[in-house]
């Protein structure tokens, strides 16, 4: 897409100068196509590389030959710890992986000894939000900007991938800063989004107060559907955000009661489009109708579902879908709170999720993703890997188990697991390092000390190179 059809497009969906100018500025100049340098260079320092506005900036050194020196070396595919291996990256691919007496590191290879650590492919967060939940003192620039701090935080935190699941009342945000990360004009995770979201309009539009181009699109129809997830792929989404429940509630006996939100007709209309234009959807359920729904409907991933059963469970697998709690997020002391203050102490949610995700992770087949939602509300960017220690403590897996959920598992919903997910020749370089043995004590994910992504090190608090 050249840059033309880039403001055109970035026009199209902008609402108010200040998203209008502040999008099209990271689109079309840090996400601008790389043009050969100036010939000759007339200015400062070597010379620069240029995007197709005309804007210049350093260009990315030449690839380097590293290898690594790992003491402990994780095996995401196997779930096992090996020892005393080497791992030799070209550029941003690994090129060879295995015990140091077979693995000859090159002549000349800058060489990083993390022989004291325990050496794990990248982490991804399969379900996070890079702009906070959208606050109205808060304006568009102070978003955007806010944003990009979290996604560095996530990157430094070991999170060298990650889903994003919609940008909080923040349009198209999401593309231009995945596309910013992409061309390597700033630092961040590998990043598949999912914009705005879609939601059910229950009632007709009101012209008075017409719906936020910014917020998740709303739909009143089958045909309504379709054209929203023809306008989000378009405007370059990679997953739909899909909303079948709506809120939950307690009985005066103690049953829970789920919010309905599409019919099956416009909820299977929205899956069958996305799948038709070759991408995926996530559904936000809580229980009920809405998330058996969205289950039949063959929604990809099936996001909380506080009150699985084993039904659906074997349902999910069956159909080949995916699981993905956010489970630390749904276990903290506010949901306790909300339902102190709504059953007056009765009843709580808590025990119902914890059981459903104990009983999903004993489930065989089941795919159990690791995500944060994180949003800036109730779990910071950058403390994710407390979802590891959540699933392990509270949901019943081992710490084997939820880092393969966290790699290997989520590498394969998002379609890259042969790109990363593991420590694998030919796979990218995106790799992290602990000081402990993250298997015997999975807190050592918190404690992130080396992360590189694409083989450049973006943080190193264990040592320097050889």
């Amino acid at each position: 897409m050249n840059n033309i059809h880039r403001q055109v497009r970035m026009r199209a969906f902008a609402h108010g100068a200040g998203l209008g100018f502040l999008v099209l500025f990271v689109v079309t100049v840090l996400g601008a196509q790389v043009q050969p340098p100036p010939a000759p260079w007339r200015g400062a320092g070597p010379p620069p590389c240029v995007g197709s506005d005309g804007g210049i900036y350093k260009c990315a050194p030449p690839a380097q030959t590293i290898a690594l020196r790992a003491g402990r070396l994780f095996d995401s595919k196997s779930g096992t710890m090996l020892t005393k291996q080497v791992i030799v990256l070209s550029g941003e691919r690994i090129t060879e992986v295995g015990p140091e007496g077979q693995v000859k590191i090159p002549a000349g290879a800058q060489v990083i000894d993390l022989s004291q650590a325990t050496v794990l492919p990248g982490l991804i967060d399969g379900h996070t939000h890079m702009f906070d939940a959208r606050k109205p003192n808060v304006t568009t620039e102070q978003a955007m900007v806010l944003a990009i701090s979290n996604v560095q935080a996530n990157l430094r935190a070991g999170f060298t991938a990650a889903r994003d699941m919609s940008t909080h009342g923040n349009g198209y945000g999401d593309v231009a800063i995945r596309d910013a990360i992409n061309q390597g004009r700033i630092d961040g995770p590998r990043y598949q989004v999912s914009t705005l979201g879609i939601v059910w309009g229950a009632k007709p539009p009101n012209p008075a107060a017409p719906d936020n181009p910014l917020a998740s699109t709303v739909v009143r129809s089958v045909e309504d559907a379709r054209v929203a997830v023809r306008e989000q792929i378009a405007h370059g989404a990679d997953w739909i955000k899909l909303f079948p429940t709506g809120g939950y509630s307690f009985t005066p006996t103690g049953q829970v009661k789920y919010e309905l939100t599409y019919p099956m007709p416009v909820l299977q209309a929205l899956i069958d489009e996305t799948h038709r234009l070759g991408k995926k959807t996530g559904c936000h359920v809580y229980g009920g109708e809405g998330q058996k729904n969205s289950i039949l409907a063959g929604c990809d991933t099936i996001e909380h579902a506080f009150d699985l059963d084993q039904e659906q469970a074997n349902m999910i697998v069956a159909k080949g879908l995916a699981y993905e709690p956010t489970f630390q997020r749904y276990i903290e002391p506010y949901m306790d709170d909300n339902d102190a203050k709504n059953t007056g102490g009765k009843y709580r949610l808590i025990p119902i999720f914890e059981h459903a995700v104990s009983m999903a992770a004993a489930t065989k087949g089941m795919r159990i993703m690791v995500g944060s939602g994180a949003d800036g509300s109730t779990f910071a960017h950058g403390t994710q890997a407390l979802e590891f220690e959540m699933l392990v403590k509270h949901g019943g897996m081992s710490p084997a188990h939820a880092i393969q959920s966290g790699t290997m598992v989520n590498a394969g919903v998002l379609g890259w697991q042969n790109q990363i997910g593991s420590v694998d020749k030919g796979k990218y370089a995106d790799i992290i390092a602990v000081s402990g043995d993250p298997l015997k004590d999975i807190t050592e994910l918190q404690r992130v000390k080396f992360v590189m992504k694409g083989g450049k090190v973006i943080k190193n608090d264990l040592t320097g190179a050889d």
